[in-house]
C-alpha cells in the first residue's frame, strides 16, 4: 500500500490548474512543474534570468515546505525556450546547484511563446 501526502501552505505559490505543488510519497518529494508565476499562479514574463530565477525561487519554497533543500534534490528537469538561453541557463543554474550535483535533463524549444523557462525535480528525505 502506498501513501501520499500533498505539500500545500499559505506562502506557496498556487495554481488554478489540476495539479499538486508537490506531493510526498515513498521517501521523496516530487515537485510539479515551477515557472514565473507570482503567489496566485499568474505568469510573469521577463527576461530570460529573470523567469529562470523566479521558477527556481519558487521551486525553492515548496521544497522548503516539504521539508527538503536543494542539496537534497536527486533529479531536475528543465525546460529551457530557447537553444540562445542555454549557456545563461547553465550559468544560473550553478547558483541554485553545487556538487554533487542531482541528475538532471534539459529539453529546449518546447515551451511555445508562453515561457521561458520551467523546472520540475525529485527530492530524497532527510531520514
Amino acid at each position: 500500500m502506498s501513501s501520499k501526502k500533498v505539500i500545500k501552505g499559505d506562502n506557496l505559490p498556487v495554481s488554478s490548474l489540476p495539479f499538486s505543488p508537490a506531493i510526498v510519497s515513498g521517501g521523496h518529494v516530487f515537485v510539479s512543474g515551477q515557472a514565473s508565476t507570482d503567489d496566485h499562479g499568474n505568469i510573469v514574463n521577463d527576461t530570460f534570468a529573470g523567469e529562470c530565477r523566479r521558477s527556481f525561487d519558487n521551486l525553492r519554497r515548496i521544497a522548503e515546505a516539504a521539508g527538503v533543500t536543494f542539496d537534497d534534490a536527486v533529479q531536475v528537469r528543465n525546460y529551457v525556450g530557447k537553444q540562445e538561453y542555454l549557456a545563461e541557463f547553465n550559468a544560473i543554474y550553478r547558483e541554485y546547484f553545487q556538487e554533487p550535483y542531482p541528475a538532471r535533463t534539459t529539453l529546449i524549444g518546447c515551451l511555445g511563446e508562453l515561457l521561458k523557462f520551467e523546472v520540475d525535480a525529485v527530492f530524497l528525505l532527510p531520514e
